[in-house]
This record gives C-alpha cells, sequence and structure tokens, in this order.
C-alpha cells in the first residue's frame, strides 16, 4: 500500500509541474483545442490554484463544464513581446486598426449568444458610426474586411467564437458571406487580464495620449499590495503586503520572462532573493514547477528540460527574424559600446547579399534596415540584447549562444545555422 501511495504521490507531483508549464506557456487551455493539456489543469486544478496564487499571485479560473482555464497573469509593467497576431498568413502582429475592431466586435459580442457575420459586421459599423472617437468601420473595403476577419480568427483561437456553419476567411472575398456563429460570453469576460477594467478610468479621448502612462499604471494596479507595489515615497504598506509584493514581483518575472537579471530588480527586490526565505522559496518554486534553476552572477534563468513551457524558442531556423538575430548577436557582441544603426543596417545588408534568395521578404531598398529592426526586436525580447540610447548592446545571456556554421538549401532560399547553446 506504501509503494502505490508512494507512486500516486509522485504522479500528482509530476503533473501538478507539468500543469504549471502548460499554463505558462498557454494562459487560455481549451477542451476542445487541448484536451490532454485540458484535463491535466482539471485534474489538478486545486494544487494549481494554490501554487499560482502563493507563487505569483496569478489567479487561475478553471471550468470543467465549459471546457477552459484561464490564468491570469498580471505584470506591474507593459510588455509588447506578446502581440496578438493575424491567423491568416505571415502571422504578423495586430496594427492599432485591428485592436480597435478587437474591443469593439468583443464589446458587440456580449450581448447575442448567436450571431451571424454579416449582423455583426453592421453591429460594429452602428457602433464606430455612434462613437467620435473611433474611426468608421466600412465593410465595402477589402482591406477593413481584412482586419475584421483577423479578429474574428483571433477570437475562434481562444474558443470565444465558434463558426456553426460557413468559413470567416469568406468575409475577405465577399461582405455578403453566410457565417453562423455561436457566442460564448463567459470565456469573452475572461480574456482581459488587467486587475481594473479601462472604463472604470475613463478620461475625455483628447487626453489619453497625454495621459496613457498613467493609465496604463492604473489598469495594473493591485489593491492587495497596498501602496507596495507603487514604490515611491508616498507608498503606504504594512509589513505583510510589502512582502507579499517582493515575493510575487521577483517571482512573476523569474517565471514569465527568458533571462532574469539582477541589475534590473530594485534594491528591495536584490535583498528579497537573497534572503534566506526568499531563495528558499525561489528554489522551491523552481523546483515544483520541474524547472531546472541557472543562477550566475549576472541572474537567474529557467530551464525547461521538456520545453513545455516554451511558446517561442532561441535559435529557431523556421523563423527568418530569428536566424537574422543569431547571426547579428555573433557580429555585434564584441563590438565596443554597441552597435549603431548604421552598423545594424550595414550588417542586414552583408547578410542580404551573402544569401541573396534567403528572406525574400526583405529584399527591398530599405530591407537592410527592417531585417536588423526585426532581429534586434527578437534580441532584445529574449533578453540577449537591449538598447542603450541609439545602440543595441548584448547582454551576459547571450554568451550561451555561437554560430558555428551556416549553410544554405540546394535552392539557396532559406538559411540553416548551426549554434552552440540552449533555447529559451
Amino acid at each position: 500500500m506504501s509503494t502505490l501511495a508512494n507512486q500516486l504521490v509522485v504522479a500528482e507531483r509530476e503533473e501538478v509541474a507539468r500543469g504549471i508549464r502548460l499554463l505558462l506557456a498557454r494562459p487560455l487551455i481549451t477542451e476542445r483545442a487541448d484536451p490532454a493539456a485540458f484535463g491535466i489543469v482539471r485534474r489538478r486544478k486545486e494544487p494549481l490554484t494554490k501554487w499560482f496564487d502563493y507563487t505569483c499571485g496569478w489567479s487561475l479560473v478553471v471550468e470543467p463544464r465549459r471546457g477552459y482555464a484561464r490564468l491570469v497573469k498580471v505584470r506591474s509593467t507593459a510588455d509588447a513581446s506578446r502581440p496578438a497576431r493575424r491567423l491568416r498568413s505571415g502571422r504578423a502582429p495586430f496594427d492599432r486598426r485591428r485592436y480597435v475592431l478587437l474591443c469593439v466586435v468583443a464589446a458587440e459580442l456580449l450581448s447575442v449568444p448567436v450571431t451571424t457575420i454579416g449582423l455583426l459586421a453592421d453591429r460594429v459599423v452602428q457602433a464606430t458610426a455612434a462613437d467620435p472617437a473611433l474611426p468608421s468601420f466600412d465593410t465595402s473595403g477589402k482591406q477593413e474586411r481584412m482586419a475584421f476577419v483577423d479578429v474574428l480568427k483571433l477570437l475562434e483561437s481562444y474558443g470565444a467564437l465558434v463558426a456553426v456553419d460557413g468559413a470567416t476567411d469568406t468575409f475577405v472575398d465577399s461582405a455578403d458571406a453566410k457565417v453562423l456563429y455561436r457566442v460564448d460570453a463567459t470565456l469573452l469576460m475572461r480574456l482581459p487580464a488587467a486587475p481594473i477594467g479601462a472604463s472604470r478610468l475613463s478620461v475625455p479621448p483628447d487626453e489619453v495620449p497625454l495621459r496613457f502612462d498613467e493609465l496604463m499604471t492604473g489598469m495594473t494596479r493591485e489593491r492587495r499590495y497596498g501602496g507596495a507595489a507603487s514604490g515611491g515615497e508616498q507608498a503606504v504598506a504594512s509589513e505583510t503586503q510589502r512582502n507579499l509584493w517582493l515575493r510575487h514581483s521577483v517571482l512573476r518575472r523569474l517565471f514569465d520572462d527568458p533571462v532574469l537579471y539582477r541589475e534590473d530588480l530594485t534594491e528591495d527586490e536584490l535583498a528579497y532573493v537573497a534572503s534566506p526565505t526568499g531563495r528558499q522559496i525561489l528554489r522551491r518554486s523552481v523546483e515544483q514547477a520541474g524547472f531546472v534553476l541557472e543562477e550566475r552572477v549576472e541572474g537567474f534563468l529557467l530551464i525547461d528540460p521538456d520545453a513545455v513551457a516554451t511558446d517561442a524558442r532561441f535559435p529557431d531556423d523556421s523563423s527568418t527574424a530569428r536566424v537574422a538575430a543569431l547571426l547579428l548577436l555573433e557580429r555585434i557582441h564584441d563590438v565596443p559600446g554597441g552597435a549603431t544603426p548604421e552598423q545594424l543596417v550595414a550588417i542586414g545588408s552583408e547578410l542580404l547579399r551573402r544569401f541573396p534568395r534567403w528572406a525574400k521578404a526583405y529584399q527591398s531598398a530599405d530591407g537592410a534596415g527592417r531585417l536588423a529592426d526585426d532581429a534586434v526586436r527578437v534580441l532584445c525580447d529574449f533578453g540577449l540584447a537591449q538598447r542603450v540610447g541609439e545602440r543595441t548592446v548584448v547582454r551576459p545571456a547571450a554568451s550561451r549562444y555561437r554560430v558555428v556554421g551556416a549553410t544554405t538549401t540546394a535552392e539557396d532560399s532559406s538559411v540553416d545555422v548551426e549554434a552552440e547553446g540552449g533555447s529559451s
């Protein structure tokens, strides 16, 4: 009996660790999209909920009957490294127009359990026409219909919108397309992760650009920490609230960012991770989640041996920008003071000349500059580089990677890079 009990304990521990990593990679898991992952989260709902609340201060909502689990990640600062993306072709990030339509469409869907693509488009037309702060939506333009379809397909990928009959893509070619949808309003309301709704911080439209940072701070303010999360001399919080904030602020970044540098932590956060209690909690949390902790003078890095928590890989030969980022990283690693924009463009030009049939989307007059910008963005998102003024400077974690060879296919249309180093 004791042997069986031990086996059950080990099995539960392994499932909880896997569930943590699954939710870190995908904060929204639906039974329809991934029944196996949802089954793990549903079975281990209680320990997973407790782990995320204690470790990161994040709430986990699991709805077995509705078939979804939603981890509400909250960050104290805005992070643009994970934008909404168009799911049709190219996976380009959402632009301002698509984000506006996403908000309007979501608002209009809340009141209808079932709708058609035509009726929904008409409601969006009426809503934008009635709001002077919003540009009008016009279904006669193909670009507008494409933006509308991108929004609907994103909501479909979340499970908040289900096409019962017809295909959403058909609306791109014709505004008369027939598509019937079922709406999950409950899941739709779970999508926003901000503790404070934007509607509760309503200000005149003409003041939004001037007060944008203030509004973003207001949406992410969490009352459980008192004033501890605000910092500054005016912050008022009990010792319990302060310690709670320090634990959550450090561990949120440790589990959510590719790498956590000591230089990015405040003095209080550094003191917390150096304290016996802080180090014990950090190490125990990492072990419970199934990660391997790599600790160096510069900071901390979590390694997932099974790559369950990895939603983006580096290096990655399937992405032009990430291939360019690795090649670029090698070139700027030893540049004193960091690479200037002109040097980055020159490196981009050299890469395009070296592989003339590679990166076709960048083979244009401004292609070298765009390639360099996209590559630098990748490096910054993975914590391998940072922009200091106008220069791009590599960070300590970049030393993990070294290019040992770059070859092209027979058609010379893609580049295969062999590199030493792990993935993040």
